[in-house]
């Protein structure tokens, strides 16, 4: 409780260090916020049970069922996998002969397509915990400075001093803390939606090339 009044009141705008408080509080709700988006996007919208969607579009590719496999993908086409799979199914079923360089071309089309947008701001839950945490450190020299500069002072009573002192250093911990209170949530969700999107990645490269193998060795 003590900690948390503390806190509070090193919110206070008459407070030292108060502007790098509220930076900091900034930056952590642009990392929320960015964080809520990715985490739907990457593990909710764009996620797929890879093997056992693969394992149902390669039984009707080999039973020569394609435009069942077509519909299959048209209603997940929003998430990663079935969006690039749907693209080299549609050539597959358009060409009369097999074009294995065409069905490549629109399988790298869809995979061009969709890792920009897997990978999508993602990079800035990265920098946005390392600004916090600088910011947090120039609010911890801010508040040395301050307690420095109580000590050197001229004319003012040694219970002024240590008053003076105690504030520059709780401005220097109460800066750090917050910084790190910021950063290191925001680096444990980069870490698990990079993890992620990584995943997804691989998988599309995986399924993908035996799509192709088995399409050009069914036809």
């Amino acid at each position: 409780m003590v900690f948390l009044n503390q806190f509070g009141k090193a919110f206070s705008w008459s407070e030292p260090g108060s502007f790098y408080m509220y930076f900091i509080a900034l930056f952590g709700a642009i990392a929320a916020a960015i964080a809520i988006e990715r985490i739907y996007y990457i593990m909710v919208r764009s996620n797929v049970n890879a093997d056992k969607f693969m394992a149902e579009i390669r039984k009707l590719v080999a039973g020569g069922n394609i435009e069942r496999a077509i519909e299959l993908c048209e209603k997940g086409k929003q998430k990663a996998l079935p969006f690039v799979v749907l693209r080299g199914l549609k050539r597959a079923n358009e060409s009369e002969t097999l074009d294995f360089r065409a069905i490549q071309n629109a399988v790298d089309e869809g995979t061009l397509e969709v890792i920009p947008k897997l990978k999508e701001r993602t990079n800035y839950l990265s920098m946005l915990a390392n600004v916090a945490t600088l910011t947090g450190l120039m609010g911890t020299i801010y508040g040395l400075i301050l307690s420095f500069a109580s000590v050197a002072a001229e004319g003012i009573p040694e219970s002024e001093k240590s008053k003076l002192l105690a504030n520059g250093i709780s401005t220097a911990m109460n800066t750090t803390i917050f910084g790190l209170m910021v950063a290191i949530p925001t680096l444990v969700v980069y870490t698990v939606i990079s993890s992620r999107t990584s995943k997804i990645i691989d998988e599309l490269d995986e399924h993908l090339v035996k799509l192709i193998n088995l399409i050009t060795g069914n036809r």
